[in-house]
């Protein structure tokens, strides 16, 4: 990706090249992550979008429909280190941190970097670990950073977090923490496959792990050049009163006890302007707020009990807030 912007274009603003090779780079990712994960694009793209954006993400969905499978083709399109931790009851923090160990011989305290010193790392079942390895994960999330015995320890950039969840098995889980929830960038679910992607499957049976079969098309540098164009994308004044808008609705809907937080905010700006320079423009526009809505909101917006025992659903109520709030029609 280039470091420049075009003769006489203001160094701080995307031009239209740049863009452009943003979102053949992009395509290249994603089309290749999709020889694993058939027939889900759109959720291959929020993950390269979460990725590129600097965020975490979130997988719900029911067993086997291939969150783990993302993850690791996510992790096999990339040249560069990852790792899976299955969280467990008796999971405990320092078997994600790392731990310090007092060596005999030197006389000192060395410490030994747990599995989430990685680019990449897989969460598998996340919600299965006691809130106390849950909590483990806050600081590495937000400040990309790990903090052992009063020592900080930086995490390799880019550092992106997969975690995945089952709804539907809830004995012996843990509910996410409301501000680990708001860590994630993006919550997203794969569903079941279409009936084509499904009898392709079938029909390749023999193989067993689609994800090691990947090459690696990009490496740590590539997405941090991709991220520093997504940081140029302009946002008009017209879109940041739009977000601000909708974030202001959904603190006022009565199903609602908790709304869109000024975190939640920015991190809708970050994805949209990923989004906007994914399909090869240089400013986000209404769409791509509308387009990003569920992943962003999805997992925000906390409902009441009483709107949770009456079946309403987040899905709806987004619906209703962005129906509600309309879009800017010029620029500001």
């Amino acid at each position: 990706m280039p470091e420049t912007t075009a003769a006489g274009a203001p160094q701080h603003i995307v031009d239209a090249a740049q863009a452009e090779e943003f979102r053949a780079v992009f395509a290249d990712l994603a089309g290749n992550i999709e020889q694993a994960v058939l027939g889900k694009g759109h959720v291959v793209r929020l993950a390269l979008t979460c990725l590129v954006s600097g965020g975490h993400l979130l997988l719900e969905d029911v067993p086997g429909t291939g969150k783990t499978m993302l993850a690791r083709a996510l992790a096999a399109t990339l040249s560069s280190s990852h790792a899976r931790v299955q969280f467990t009851p008796d999971l405990l923090p320092t078997d994600v941190t790392g731990v310090t160990v007092y060596d005999q011989h030197r006389g000192t305290f060395e410490f030994h970097p747990g599995p989430i010193f990685h680019h990449l790392v897989l969460a598998d079942e996340i919600n299965r670990a006691s809130p106390k390895t849950q909590s483990a994960l806050l600081e590495v999330m937000e400040e990309g950073q790990v903090t052992v015995d009063g020592t900080t320890h930086g995490v390799p950039q880019p550092f992106m977090v997969i975690a995945t969840q089952n709804p539907i098995e809830q004995a012996g889980t843990y509910r996410l923490p409301e501000a680990q929830l708001d860590r994630f960038l993006m919550k997203a679910s794969l569903g079941y496959p279409d009936a084509a992607s499904t009898e392709a499957l079938l029909l390749d049976s023999r193989v067993r792990d689609r994800a090691a079969a990947l090459r690696p098309v990009a490496d740590a540098a590539t997405i941090t050049a991709l991220r520093d164009v997504s940081d140029r994308v302009y946002v008009d004044r017209a879109i940041a009163g739009y977000i601000r808008r909708i974030a202001e609705a959904s603190r006022e809907i009565p199903e609602v006890r908790l709304g869109l937080s000024a975190r939640g905010a920015l991190a809708y700006v970050r994805v949209a302007k990923t989004w906007a320079a994914a399909h090869g423009r240089t400013h986000v526009v209404p769409a791509d707020i509308v387009d990003l809505a569920q992943p962003v909101l999805g997992h925000r917006l906390l409902l009441s009990a009483e709107a949770s025992f009456n079946q309403v659903t987040p899905q709806r109520v987004i619906e209703e807030l962005m129906a509600s709030v309309p879009p800017p029609e010029s620029r500001a």
